[in-house]
């Protein structure tokens, strides 16, 4: 082959080169920061700070595959406070929670119990059927709050017929919706789940939360799963990472199957760095964020706006129609705010960047639109009767009418 002169390499070095910075990047990123204070539409907006970044970059430089120290001392230092043998460190919940299902579940025909509500079975795209096989079965709770064992029992497949598939696992989620499971109710499910011989497995995305507001400690809360999920991306603020934890055997072939599903990285030791801050440092500021939510409810219900789901974390949903106001009429008076709020439904979610003058302002605009509504002539009665369903959605989207 010809070689490449010094010209040539030049030019083809400057067709690859990439510059991934606006012109005005720092300016941007100031206003990013401040657009997310005022975002109350999901946790995982949050940013890195200055001191996450400086600390994450003391970080090992290992491959993670092979060996990466700092992800290995996160990944220990989880499973430690959660009562299990060991820990893994994957990009995210949902690969998590995939990784645990197909790592419990060896031969079909298998199913999988959950909440019908759960992010397991709602938000994975099908995922424990596609990777593992698995059929799922989704409970409605009957208190509309969190399943208990009557919820479950009864939906339990179990026995040498043909034509079912057995239940190998049920999946909680904690919290869910930013609701809280009584920890009675998960011991007493584990109970009766272990006699049977099922295993249990926690989507914990959010069971710092629980753990913030409870004064439960982690393994406390971990103790009757054989496997959590935990999640450091969502209200802990790091920008990636979730920690999968189990016994020291389903580790081992987790890692394995993290690998299969694409999910083995290499330098990993930055983002350990962000998530060994995040539990430092972020942690401690959940009951902030808690207290946020319950102020965000309070003016609320005061203004005689309805709750689909209460705050007793993060987050709650909320219902304008009691005003005779539509969703898309929040979200666009919202964005048009001299300091624009940003939302895309029912779901109003606290972080720890949220400003508290967004709630303020959140809630003077609610104020505003009934005071607009009530001028116009409509009154409470005017208000569409609610429709009785078997399964109620909390999660609303704003949709504009054509």
């Amino acid at each position: 082959m010809p070689s490449l002169t010094d010209v040539r390499f030049a030019e083809l070095a400057q067709t690859i080169a990439c510059d991934v910075h606006s012109k005005t990047q720092d300016d941007d990123n100031i206003l990013k920061v401040q657009e997310i204070s005022r975002a109350f539409v999901s946790d995982t907006l949050t940013v890195p700070t200055k001191e996450m970044n400086a600390y994450a970059l003391r970080a090992s430089l290992g491959d993670d595959v092979y060996h990466e120290p700092s992800t290995a001392l996160l990944e220990t230092h989880v499973a430690k406070i959660t009562g299990k043998e060991a820990g893994l460190f994957l990009p995210t919940g949902t690969m998590s929670n995939q990784v645990a299902l197909r790592t419990h579940l060896q031969q079909p025909p298998y199913s999988v119990i959950t909440d019908a509500r759960a992010h397991i079975y709602r938000m994975e795209a099908g995922g424990a059927a596609f990777h593992s096989g698995a059929n799922s079965i989704p409970i409605i709770p009957a208190n509309e709050h969190h399943l208990t064992w009557e919820d479950i029992e009864p939906r339990i497949v179990s026995g040498t017929d043909v034509h079912v598939a057995p239940t190998h696992i049920i999946a909680l989620e904690n919290t869910l919706n930013g609701t809280i499971i009584p920890q009675d109710d998960v011991i007493e499910i584990s109970k009766n789940a272990r006699s049977r011989g099922i295993i249990m497995h926690l989507d914990g995305a959010r069971i710092w939360h629980v753990a913030a507001e409870t004064g439960l400690s982690m393994k406390e809360l971990c103790d009757p799963f054989e496997s959590v999920s935990l999640c450091l991306s969502k209200g802990l603020g790091a920008p990636i990472g979730t920690v999968l934890v189990g016994s020291t055997p389903f580790i081992t072939k987790a890692r394995w199957f993290r690998k299969l599903f694409g999910g083995g990285m290499r330098q990993t030791g930055y983002m350990a760095g962000c998530a060994a801050y995040a539990l430092t440092h972020n942690f401690p500021m959940l009951p902030r964020v808690h207290a946020l939510a319950k102020r965000m409810q309070q003016g609320l219900e005061q203004l005689g706006v309805g709750i689909l789901s209460p705050a007793e974390t993060c987050m709650l949903f909320y219902d304008p129609s009691p005003i005779g106001v539509e969703y898309w009429e929040v979200v666009e008076r919202a964005a048009q705010l001299p300091d624009p709020i940003k939302l895309n439904g029912s779901r109003l979610l606290m972080h720890i960047q949220t400003s508290p003058q967004a709630i303020e302002d959140f809630l003077e605009l609610l104020r505003t639109l009934k005071e607009e509504k009530a001028a116009a002539g409509w009154k409470p009665e005017n208000a569409p009767p609610k429709k009785k369903t078997l399964f109620r959605d909390v999660y609303v989207k704003a949709v504009r009418p054509v």
